[in-house]
């Protein structure tokens, strides 16, 4: 079974939008790598679903997107892909995991990750 594991926000000011959502909900807000700042939005005692907040890439200016845990990427995105889903940005390499965007036959975008 596929798990929510992590979020993305995309922004067009993602420092005056971590500023928010720090300030609002007390999410803890990292510091930015690669343009991709890391939320916590949990504690050990009350654990909530991480993310991360970023600059809006063309594709995906504004919103939210999970990710969803799979065993092999690849073949969840044949699967999608099967059931009317599209890539948006297909399979990319990370230090420790791979990641994938797609789209839903109704166009709800969400993002694919494979822990290495």
């Amino acid at each position: 079974m596929g798990r929510v594991v992590l979020f993305e926000m995309s922004s067009q000011d993602p420092d005056k939008s971590a500023k928010f959502y720090s300030s609002v909900f007390g999410w803890k807000v990292g510091e930015s790598n690669w343009g991709y700042c890391p939320v916590e939005t949990g504690t050990n005692d009350k654990p909530g679903i991480d993310g991360g907040i970023a600059q809006g890439p063309n594709d995906f200016p504004h919103g939210t997107r999970v990710q969803i845990k799979v065993e092999n990427i690849e073949d969840s995105i044949n699967q999608a892909k099967r059931m009317g889903g599209e890539v948006v940005r297909d399979k990319m390499e990370f230090d420790n995991y791979y990641l994938a965007y797609l789209v839903d036959p109704v166009g709800i975008g969400f993002g694919l990750i494979q822990y290495k």
